[in-house]
């Protein structure tokens, strides 16, 4: 399962929600291991059942106060009893300062003890947004990611079949590169799958007979992005006279990543076929089908209209033939 350290979420965030350690420093690469951080509540007058293991939890304004309504000695209990369930690290909001014992405690524990001056609010949203973001499920598929029209394709298929080359003209099109080869995919709960490439390649391609190039440095800073939300896949696939291929569109198939279900096509490859063209026009039709027009089920309804009116015409005929016999 993913997970990062308190100090990686310190090195991001830190300037943003204004964020400082006040104890617990030399337990900053302890891991955080849940994507929403818990706001501490209950647990406080001794009730830790409810306490997440491995989220952060966060004090607010009353959790504050009402610690310090209580004597040294029940506050020290209060944070060692906290103590007994993993929390990677305490963020105290409203740049409140905390009381001796929750110092103490979160030293000697090996929890960091850290201070925002953001109200709770803003802190728990940023921090859920980046956590959600590094904690995500994660995997990785061969292929190659365009952002095509403003629509996120993965270009699928064996090695050789020619998605580098088909990305290559989609480039100058004027479409932009996210990844080549090795596609990283993390998915944003419930149903987001985001793809972005692997660092070590970032922005190159291979290309058969040339070799590695800078889709950058050749095409410019608009023709790559760093990340892009993934909403079709296409498969390339070697042509096969013994295989039937969809001539209409009208069987909506779908690719399984990370348990998303994506629109799927399967587009065969032969000599002539003008790849990037279709590419084009696969991700323009997705767009019309966001905006409810299914070109394959007008055309369907639209043929089935005539058919239905030609058996109707034929039958007024038929009709009047046999009233004349």
């Amino acid at each position: 399962m993913p997970r990062i350290t308190v100090r990686r979420l310190l090195e991001h965030l830190g300037d943003d929600l204004e964020l400082r350690v006040v104890a617990g420093e030399e337990s900053l690469d302890q891991y955080i291991e849940e994507h929403r951080v818990q706001k501490t509540g209950l647990a406080l007058t001794g009730f830790v059942e409810n306490i997440h293991p491995g989220r952060i939890q966060v004090m607010g304004n009353n959790e504050i106060k009402f610690l310090d309504t209580l004597p040294h000695d029940k506050q020290h209990g209060t944070m060692e009893l906290l103590a007994t369930v993993y929390v990677p690290a305490i963020i105290i909001s409203r740049d409140m300062e905390p009381s001796p014992a929750m110092v103490e405690v979160c030293s000697r524990r090996g929890i960091p003890l850290i201070i925002s001056r953001q109200t709770s609010s803003p802190l728990i949203w940023g921090l859920n947004r980046f956590l959600e973001e590094e904690l995500a499920p994660m995997t990785s598929v061969h292929g190659v990611l365009m952002d095509v029209s403003g629509v996120g394709v993965l270009l699928m298929g064996k090695s050789g079949v020619g998605k580098s080359e088909c990305a290559l003209d989609l480039l100058q099109r004027g479409h932009r590169l996210v990844a080549d080869d090795v596609v990283v995919v993390h998915k944003i709960p419930p149903s987001i799958v985001w793809g972005s490439s692997d660092e070590n390649i970032l922005y190159h391609m291979e290309v058969r007979g040339l070799g590695i190039i800078n889709i950058k440095d050749l095409f410019g800073i608009t023709s790559v992005r760093s990340r892009k939300r993934i909403e079709l896949v296409l498969e390339l696939v070697e042509w096969d006279k013994n295989v039937e291929y969809d001539r209409l569109g009208l069987e909506d198939k779908t690719y399984n990543v990370l348990d998303v279900k994506l629109p799927y096509t399967k587009i065969p490859v032969s000599y002539g076929r003008n790849l990037a063209s279709i590419v084009e026009v696969a991700a323009r039709n997705f767009l019309l089908r966001l905006e409810g027009h299914n070109s394959a089920q007008g055309f369907n309804k639209q043929q089935l209209k005539a058919i239905t009116m030609r058996a109707a015409l034929d039958l007024s005929r038929f009709d009047k033939s046999t009233e004349v016999e």
